[in-house]
């Protein structure tokens, strides 16, 4: 069952929830070929069950886990808030990833995103584009995330340290 996972970490960002649940995303969703969305809520407002006249076959939603990594694992596409953590966790899990940015805050978020699609690496929108973001993307133009080197932080570390 192809799936699409949307997560907020531990942040809240209920228009995102929203964006994702509203009929035209789940549309878009269908559209597709997914048949499944999994939603993580963080702290944001838990989503209520939608009627069974949701386009989508399958809507589910949880606000923590322990880990995130079974839903990593299992999903088709991520969507998520622009936190580095879960940029960093879904892409070097190789999983194409769609990037929101809170436009309600004034942080790294756009950096962030701006950079890693200038890599190739991510799409990104805001929530009242991500409709249209769903519908044109090319997940088959995704460059693979380059892994960590952190063998190289350490070697750099010790020589700025005198260490080495």
């Amino acid at each position: 069952m192809k799936s699409m996972f949307v997560t907020l970490s531990t942040t809240s960002f209920n228009e995102l929830i929203a964006a994702a649940r509203s009929p035209p995303a789940l549309q878009a969703l269908q559209s597709r070929g997914y048949q499944k969305l999994v939603l993580q809520a963080g702290w944001g407002s838990l989503p209520q069950p939608q009627p069974s006249s949701s386009p989508a076959a399958a809507v589910e939603a949880f606000r923590f886990k322990d880990s995130l990594a079974e839903e990593l694992q299992s999903a088709d596409l991520v969507i998520s808030h622009t936190g580095a953590g879960s940029c960093l966790e879904t892409l070097e899990n190789g999983k194409p990833l769609i990037v929101v940015i809170n436009d309600k805050l004034m942080n790294h978020q756009l950096e962030l995103a701006k950079q890693l699609h200038r890599d190739g690496c991510v799409l990104y929108c805001n929530c009242s584009t991500l409709v249209d973001t769903m519908q044109s993307m090319n997940l088959s133009a995704f460059k693979p995330f380059p892994p960590g080197q952190p063998e190289k932080f350490a070697s750099f570390l010790n020589k700025v340290l005198g260490l080495q």
